[in-house]
């Protein structure tokens, strides 16, 4: 067992983080003890990566603990881009307090974008979330990652691109999946199989490139491609204007009395590059 200290700059509000994280019951989160484990995946192995917060909101600090040797320092690398412990927070709240969303930045302080735990579950995530209320779609990840992933020291990971393209329609239909919905989840699994979605190479491709290739995939559509963008890759600037959360956050901050018009939604928007993913971020903070 391995256990290295890393501290990072502040502000970071870990509690926050760990708050928007318990909201997926497949994250092994303990409020109590300040901690996470978290399924890593590096060279071919998988393991599970306590990270457990011991500093403050404007001195962060955590212990990270893991069980192979070996994999100590891509453990841990694989942790810090994940927590993003790299972004700036304190310049990215700076930029904002000249917009119009000072005052939710100011009531969020310190939060971080925190990525999906890795790109394909995300991406099959995505999928499965689309056009399903919350509360469904949570049950129905759940589900899927219960039967066809593995528990490593109680935490849970997505099934790999293998074992998803050998599935069949039938058997996510039998987990309450539509069947379309059923054959775009296979579909992406086949491509990421075949090597035809290569999640490391996508690390050093723009948003346009990594956009025009995954707009060709039957079931992926500009709102997936950008939630991939930002939670699986934890791209900065995105924005999805046809996300309803996103539209109902800006109805309340301009008190509107239905929502806006994407003409508008990129008219505000523009003051907030080059983060428009943090006040993404922020605006369903706002609403949670």
């Amino acid at each position: 067992m391995w256990q290295e200290t890393v501290s990072v700059p502040g502000p970071y509000d870990f509690d926050l983080a760990l708050d928007r994280l318990q909201l997926d019951p497949l994250h092994a989160v303990d409020l109590e003890n300040k901690s996470v484990k978290v399924p890593v995946v590096t060279d071919g192995q998988r393991l599970a990566v306590e990270v457990k917060s011991i500093g403050t909101l404007e001195n962060p600090s955590f212990v990270v603990r893991g069980r192979d040797e070996q994999l100590k320092e891509a453990a841990i690398g694989r942790v810090a881009e994940i927590f993003r412990w790299d972004d700036e927070l304190i310049n990215i709240h700076a930029h904002f307090q000249t917009t119009d969303l000072k005052p939710i930045f100011d009531e969020h302080y310190g939060t971080p974008l925190v990525l999906d735990f890795e790109p394909l579950g995300c991406l099959l995530k995505c999928i499965i979330h689309q056009q399903l209320n919350m509360a469904f779609a949570i049950r129905l990840t759940e589900r899927f990652v219960h039967a066809y992933g593995e528990e490593v020291d109680g935490v849970w990971f997505y099934p790999d691109a293998e074992t998803v393209a050998a599935l069949t329609v039938e058997q996510l239909r039998e987990m309450q999946f539509s069947g379309r919905k059923a054959e775009y989840v296979i579909g992406i699994g086949k491509l990421a199989a075949e090597g035809a979605l290569d999640f490391k190479k996508m690390k050093n491709s723009s948003d346009a490139e990594i956009e025009k290739q995954l707009i060709k995939i039957r079931g992926v559509g500009p709102w997936t491609v950008q939630n991939f963008l930002m939670f699986g890759l934890g791209r900065n600037n995105l924005f999805p204007v046809a996300d309803i959360g996103i539209q109902n956050a800006l109805k309340k901050v301009y008190g509107l009395e239905q929502k806006p018009a994407v003409p508008e939604m990129e008219q505000w928007s523009k003051p907030w590059e080059p983060y428009l993913s943090y006040a993404s971020l922020y605006l369903w903070r706002s609403i949670e």
